[in-house]
């Protein structure tokens, strides 16, 4: 189980990463409109995204 969490959060940083590295402008640009959005808004959207993930998880587990 260990193994497995280590080996998924290495997976996401790489994820995460590939933005950043390939439109650095793009990446900037999204990050200046997210600090725009009220509180409510960003939790829905981290809402949103923990939401999707536990699909994907029962899915294909």
């Amino acid at each position: 189980m260990g193994r497995s969490l280590i080996l998924a959060f290495a997976l996401m940083l790489v994820l995460e990463g590939i933005i950043p590295f390939v439109a650095p402008a793009t990446w900037r640009e999204t990050f200046t409109r997210l600090i725009r959005l009220a509180d409510g808004q960003i939790r829905f959207v981290g809402l949103g995204s923990m939401l999707l993930g536990l699909v994907i998880l029962l899915v294909f587990t």
